[in-house]
C-alpha cells in the first residue's frame, strides 16, 4: 500500500466537510452583507428566475448532443473506445453551446420587452 492510498480515507471526508462548511459560511456572509446594506435576504432568496428551466434544458441538451457526437466519432471515425478526453471535451463544448444559446434567447426576449 502506497503512502498516498493511506491519505485518501482521511482527506476525502475532510474535504467534504470543508466544502459544506464553506458553503454555509459564504451564505452567512452574503446575508450579513445584505443586512448591513439595508436589504432583506429573504426577498432575494425567493426571487423568480423565469429562464432557469430554459437554461437547464439547453445545457442538458447540449451535453447530450456532445455525448452523442463523442460516441459517433469514437466508434465510426477513430475506432477507439479509450479516449476519455474526447468525451469530456464534447460534453463541455455541447454544454457551453447550450448556455450560449440560452443567453442569446434571453437577451433577445429582454430586448423585445424593452421595445414594447
Amino acid at each position: 500500500m502506497d503512502s498516498g492510498e493511506v491519505l485518501i480515507p482521511i482527506l476525502v471526508p475532510l474535504g467534504g466537510m470543508a466544502l459544506i462548511f464553506g458553503i454555509f459560511y459564504l451564505k452567512n456572509r452574503e446575508a450579513t452583507a445584505m443586512i448591513e446594506k439595508g436589504m432583506n435576504p429573504k426577498e432575494f432568496a425567493n426571487r423568480p428566475a423565469p429562464y432557469r428551466n430554459l437554461k437547464n434544458g439547453l445545457l442538458l441538451l447540449g451535453a447530450g448532443i456532445g455525448l452523442a457526437l463523442a460516441y459517433l466519432i469514437t466508434q465510426y471515425i477513430l475506432h477507439d473506445d479509450e479516449n476519455p478526453a474526447l468525451w469530456f471535451a464534447f460534453i463541455g463544448i455541447g454544454g457551453g453551446l447550450g448556455l450560449i444559446s440560452s443567453y442569446r434567447i434571453e437577451k433577445r426576449e429582454l430586448l423585445d420587452k424593452e421595445r414594447l
